[in-house]
């Protein structure tokens, strides 16, 4: 699987949508303030539907869930 890192180029109008539909993916699994397994892997399999993973999508798991479990806001509900 192929990491792109952002080369000081502003990410496609393609790239911007697909990131739109990681966000939304990733609202809908925590809006219960709960983060099961099988909710982190449609966000992974999200990811990975292009064979790629951007900066921009590690930046959004990042924010949207790794900082949120850190804080106390989600709770990650799986060993």
């Amino acid at each position: 699987m192929e990491i792109s890192r952002p080369k000081d180029k502003e990410p496609t109008p393609e790239e911007l949508q697909e990131l739109e539909k990681l966000k939304a993916i990733i609202e809908r699994a925590t809006e219960d303030g709960k983060l099961t397994g099988v909710e982190f892997e449609t966000v992974k399999d999200a990811i990975r539907a292009d064979n790629k993973v951007s900066f921009e999508e590690l930046q959004l798991v990042r924010k949207l869930i790794d900082e949120k479990i850190a804080s106390g806001e989600l709770e990650k509900v799986w060993d």
